[in-house]
């Protein structure tokens, strides 16, 4: 799996990138098959915009959008959201096997 982390007018410093890729390493326990993690931070006067986008084998990537006025939190938010998205979609998987 490939880890890649970008600042938009914003530096992103070592705790930041090892917070991120911390986080976002747990996703794998909701589904196996994701072969590259993007975490795009951005800044916008005093708010940030996270957004992380999970490519997954035979599947158009998740995107996963927050905002917040920390990047912590942010980071936080991302991972809620695709954590939804990832159990989401293993669920269609599951219940669509077993309707055949």
């Amino acid at each position: 799996m490939q880890f890649k982390i970008v600042g938009r007018n914003i530096d992103i410093t070592d705790p930041i990138h090892e917070y991120a890729e911390k986080k976002t390493e747990k996703l794998h326990r909701y589904f196996d098959r994701i072969q590259e993690i993007q975490v795009l931070v951005a800044q916008h006067d005093r708010e940030f915009e996270v957004e992380v986008i999970l490519d997954v084998e035979h599947r158009d990537p998740f995107v996963a959008r927050h905002k917040s006025e920390d990047v912590y939190a942010g980071i936080d938010g991302i991972v809620d959201k695709a954590e939804r998205q990832l159990t989401d979609h293993k669920e269609k998987l599951r219940n669509r096997k077993h309707l055949r």
